[in-house]
């Protein structure tokens, strides 16, 4: 099994013991779900033409709380729906399946708030973001590019990079209003949904990123996300990962993200324990 699929067993409320060993693996092996924050008096490292090198394998921190949610910066994690936002909201909670359980694309902002690690590849002219469901995003470079009339709708948006001195900003308009969510909570954005990111790289061992979410048609005002990242191990990569490939909890994922609890985070409040695991390995006398 996948580690993509018991996430979707957890978001469907539906908990197979069979796949606690793969889940334990994936966190001990250098992925990593999070990683504690350090210190750095490490300098910020730069490119050839001066710019921040945004290049690595980047961690979710611990302290970013609570994950997975766009609304962790807002007073009571509470976004400013719309009436349509809402109704878009309660259709995902009670109607929609994770699209990203069904191996589809998660798109941003949700890869912003995600738990996974990603890495960049910086270039002069493009900058690749890595994503741990072999997702990527290509961001070209070009500060005098405009966005088209009437570009294609996709999950990533149409997505143009340039740079505001140290920071690496990417616009981004043009996004899929079906088959999404917002973040791992089930919150929604329609096509007219328009995303600011302001990545900055402060040292060596930290990349941040303030991002601004307007969305007029399910939001009633802009709002902000913020999030920083810790540098992984030089070892630390990603690999291929066949998200649809045997993916046999398919057809038994519930709609929706499953219980959110009042802070922002998703799960039950007080879980029952573990069923022990249906398979063990026979000890030697």
């Amino acid at each position: 099994m996948t580690t993509n699929q018991f996430s979707a067993t957890l978001r469907g409320g539906i908990l197979v013991a069979a796949l606690i060993a793969p889940w334990t693996a994936f966190s001990q092996n250098g992925g990593g779900l999070t990683a504690p924050d350090v210190p750095s008096d490490r300098k910020t490292p730069r490119t050839a033409d001066g710019h921040p090198d945004l290049s690595g394998f980047w961690k979710g921190t611990r302290d970013t709380k609570p994950g997975g949610n766009i609304g962790k910066d807002l007073p009571g994690f509470k976004l400013p729906l719309t009436p349509a936002g809402e109704a878009a909201l309660q259709h995902n909670l009670t109607a929609t399946i994770d699209p990203e359980s069904l191996c589809i694309l998660g798109g941003i902002p949700r890869h912003n708030a995600s738990g996974l690690p990603f890495e960049v590849l910086q270039g002069a002219n493009k900058v690749a973001f890595l994503y741990w469901y072999t997702y990527f995003r290509l961001i070209p470079v070009d500060a005098n590019r405009k966005h088209s009339e009437d570009p294609d709708p996709s999950f990533f948006g149409e997505e143009l990079g340039r740079w505001d001195g140290d920071t690496f900003v990417i616009d981004s308009i043009g996004f899929k209003d079906t088959q999404v969510w917002a973040d791992e909570n089930a919150n929604p954005h329609s096509d007219a949904l328009h995303v600011v990111e302001r990545w900055t790289r402060p040292d060596y061992d930290h990349i941040h990123v303030e991002t601004l979410i307007e969305d007029p048609k399910f939001y009633t005002k802009p709002f902000n996300y913020s999030r920083t990242w810790v540098l992984g191990k030089p070892t630390d990569e990603l690999h291929e990962f066949s998200c649809s490939e045997n993916n046999v909890d398919r057809e038994h994922l519930g709609f929706g993200p499953g219980p959110i609890r009042k802070d922002g985070t998703r799960g039950y409040d007080n879980p029952k324990p573990l069923p022990p695991p249906l398979f063990t390995t026979p000890t030697k006398n």
